[in-house]
């Protein structure tokens, strides 16, 4: 039924403008036109990522959503730390820690929170 649609993420923040700022300035996301007053849209490769207002912002304790993007996962995050942006640490098992990235195998993952505290991830594959 849903196999053929494309899914976009969704994320609730307290302050639209201070989310406009990182998801457009820090993250770099092209902005999309929207008539719908605290709602944000953002154009990301093939796909769209929505923000809006909400008094749920930052209560989600899991990954709200990650950006595949392959070999490039090391000068992203350099280039995010730069921005001032910091990287959550995880110790799961068997993984090895390649300063902010924590390599899985073949997979490479580095995840950071937006100013509410939504967790965003960066992954190789």
């Amino acid at each position: 039924m849903l196999k053929d649609h494309t899914a976009v993420a969704t994320v609730a923040v307290k302050d639209i403008e201070v989310a406009g700022k990182f998801y457009a300035g820090t993250l770099g996301l092209q902005a999309q036109l929207t008539n719908r007053p605290g709602v944000l849209s953002f154009k990301t490769g093939d796909s769209m990522f929505f923000v809006y207002q909400s008094e749920f912002a930052g209560t989600n304790k899991a990954t709200a959503a990650t950006w595949v993007v392959g070999d490039d996962i090391k000068p992203i995050v350099e280039a995010l730390i730069a921005k001032g942006v910091a990287f959550e640490r995880y110790d799961f098992p068997n993984i090895v820690h390649d300063g902010d990235i924590h390599v899985m195998g073949e997979t490479k993952a580095a995840w950071l929170r937006d100013p509410d505290g939504n967790i965003l991830a960066l992954a190789s594959r």
